[in-house]
């Protein structure tokens, strides 16, 4: 069988990806990206392909790709938890796909392998920022505190290189990330034996250093902006500071705004911990905005439309 694995670059593509092989391997051709690329079924070459499973990529920004695809007679598995809008009736189509606010791909592959790999879940849990959900999934496993600590760490450290413009912004593509990761079952073992995870989590203590010295932009009970630099530094580590904001301060909802030397702005939200909405909904006012309830972006904002989000924004949190 000739397969195509299309996946989001961040933990929780990557790590559900390990768990499907780990249960299925299969010789597959990988299709990913930067974490913000996720028109990526455009890239699927179905030509002398039987079968193409998705990871943690909007079917709703799919959509035409998809349609083509099934109406040439490919199989295809979808996992995913981001907004999917109505979902094609294709016998060709296995559609595993749950948006609700606490839970991720990673743990919606979980619960279709019957727990088989829950380890690597926990961690894609942690990486996309469901702490909650990574703990209570660990709860029947009786794992230490620095067990805990480290799945989280992994789930982070993974979650950061996704993030940037482009794959150079990266420490790793992500498809070669997900070929250091692939040989371990164990991910304690890649913890401690991996090369490319010290490189990752020591990228990962210097960015999120320089991060936290920016003060924001603007906040108030509700809501919080952060403006960070064009640079390299700031495109790694955005996402996970946005996630780091919204654990430290459960009840405010997060923008980080970058400007890029594209002449537009990238937009991160962080809907608050406390309630995990209208982030997604949010992002769609604007073009190339998209994401899910408590976790959301715009890729392209344009420059003259900032004011238009910072007031869509205070007012949906407000």
């Amino acid at each position: 069988m000739k397969q195509i694995d299309v996946f989001n670059g961040d933990a929780d593509g990557i790590f559900a990806l390990q768990q499907l092989r780990l249960s299925h391997p299969c010789d597959s051709k990988l299709v990913t990206g930067v974490k913000r690329d996720i028109a990526l079924l455009d890239r699927a070459d179905a030509s002398q392909v039987d079968r193409i499973t998705v990871l943690d990529i909007s079917l709703d920004k799919n959509r035409a790709a998809l349609e083509r695809l099934l109406a040439q007679g490919i199989n295809i598995d979808y996992f995913d938890h981001h907004f999917a809008g109505d979902i094609p009736g294709s016998p060709n189509l296995t559609a595993h796909i749950d948006t609700s606010s606490d839970t991720c791909t990673s743990l919606i592959v979980n619960r279709h392998l019957n727990s088989a790999h829950v380890l690597w879940a926990i961690a894609g849990a942690f990486g996309d920022n469901m702490h909650q959900a990574a703990r209570d999934t660990a709860v029947p496993l009786k794992l230490s505190v620095e067990q805990m600590h480290d799945l989280q760490h992994l789930g982070e450290c993974i979650n950061y290189n996704g993030y940037g413009l482009t794959l150079e912004d990266l420490h790793f593509a992500p498809d070669d990330l997900y070929r250091h990761i692939s040989p371990y079952t164990d991910p304690f073992a890649f913890i401690h034996e991996s090369q490319a995870f010290k490189k990752l989590a020591d990228g990962y203590a210097t960015d999120i250093a320089h991060a936290r010295d920016v003060p924001s932009h603007y906040a108030n009970d509700k809501v919080c902006v952060h403006i960070l630099p064009d640079l390299q530094w700031a495109r790694r580590v955005s996402g996970v500071y946005g996630n780091e904001l919204a654990r430290d301060h459960p009840d405010q909802a997060h923008a980080l705004i970058m400007e890029t030397d594209q002449g537009f702005y990238r937009v991160s939200v962080r809907a608050p911990l406390t309630n995990k909405k209208h982030a997604d909904t949010l992002c769609m006012q604007f073009p190339t905005g998209g994401g899910r309830k408590g976790a959301a972006g715009i890729n392209e904002l344009p420059l003259a439309m900032f004011n238009d989000f910072i007031k869509a924004f205070s007012a949906t949190y407000s």
